[in-house]
């Protein structure tokens, strides 16, 4: 990555952090204002306003069924995409529509494990974790190995599996339950299948192109967005200075002139007390967030 380019992590964590209310940044309290301004390339702009999906992904597959075909159909107990956002697969930006088509009810299980069962005996019988097939383990894995797992009362944690088809045939445990102990070293666990019905949906997945290339999407952002930050006294590009060096979060009588100066433009994203804005200050652009 060019290192001109900073990574958008610490933009994104005060962002979070505003929605929700909590502390703490390296150990210290939420600081009551920001301003983070960051070098913006064209990557890191159609960030702002798109969701990647990885090329593997169902949504990948949908995408470019429906950009082949004009529509894809989908059954799910879901919708892929959000309403709003626009799509990144590969390096074009879509937006995606989704019509529901039908419904329906489908079976799906959930594995659920004791981590200190008060009867660690097989009945059905056991299977050394490491024995597990794939498709057990993968879903397993995080639960397993957690170095302190709860230890509670009863079944301490469950994993949702889907449906029968979405596991396939290679499980022990869904949808026949071939074992109810897993063995992982001296530990011995009970695991129970649970199933319920839930409601699933047929989709109609229609795809329109926002943009061909990541340059074509963020020229389509900067017309719309850039403006440029200019004009301001000594004390403000100080403020300003100091938030491209690493953010500044004193709540002065500069700062608030500077944001208010950046609040008279269209943002990228804004809420009542944060958001964030595309400009141009001293011949580079900065994606920008501030709290005031």
């Amino acid at each position: 990555m060019d290192e001109t380019v900073a990574n958008p992590s610490r933009r994104r964590l005060l962002s979070a952090l505003a929605v929700g209310g909590v502390a703490a940044v390296a150990g210290c309290g939420h600081p009551a204002v920001v301003l983070d301004m960051e070098a913006a390339s064209a990557e890191t702009i159609t960030d702002e306003l798109s969701t990647a999906v990885d090329p593997d992904s169902e949504g990948s597959a949908v995408v470019k069924t429906a950009r082949e075909n004009g529509s894809a159909t989908r059954t799910g107990r879901r919708e892929l995409f959000d309403r709003a956002e626009v799509v990144r697969v590969d390096d074009a930006f879509y937006e995606v529509s989704a019509t529901r088509v039908g419904s329906g009810e489908v079976t799906v299980y959930e594995v659920r494990i004791d981590f200190d069962p008060a009867d660690p005996t097989a009945e059905r019988g056991e299977i050394a974790v490491g024995d597990l097939p794939e498709t057990d383990r993968e879903r397993l894995e995080s639960a397993l190995s957690d170095e302190n797992p709860p230890d509670g009362e009863g079944y301490d944690i469950g994993i949702g599996y889907g449906s029968a088809e979405e596991v396939g045939d290679d499980s022990v445990l869904v949808p026949d339950q071939e074992y109810d102990i897993l063995v992982d070293g001296d530990d011995r666990y009970r695991v129970e299948v649970e199933s319920r019905t839930a409601e699933e949906t047929t989709y109609r997945y229609e795809v329109s192109e926002v943009a061909p290339t990541v340059e074509a999407y963020a020229a389509q952002i900067r017309e719309r967005y850039l403006f440029a930050l200019e004009g301001l006294s000594e004390a403000e590009r100080a403020v300003v200075d100091q938030a491209v060096e690493g953010g500044y979060f004193e709540n002065d009588d500069a700062f608030q002139s500077v944001v208010d100066r950046i609040r008279d433009h269209e943002g990228i994203s804004v809420d009542e007390f944060y958001g964030t804005w595309l400009l141009e200050y001293d011949g580079s652009e900065y994606v920008t967030y501030a709290e005031w």
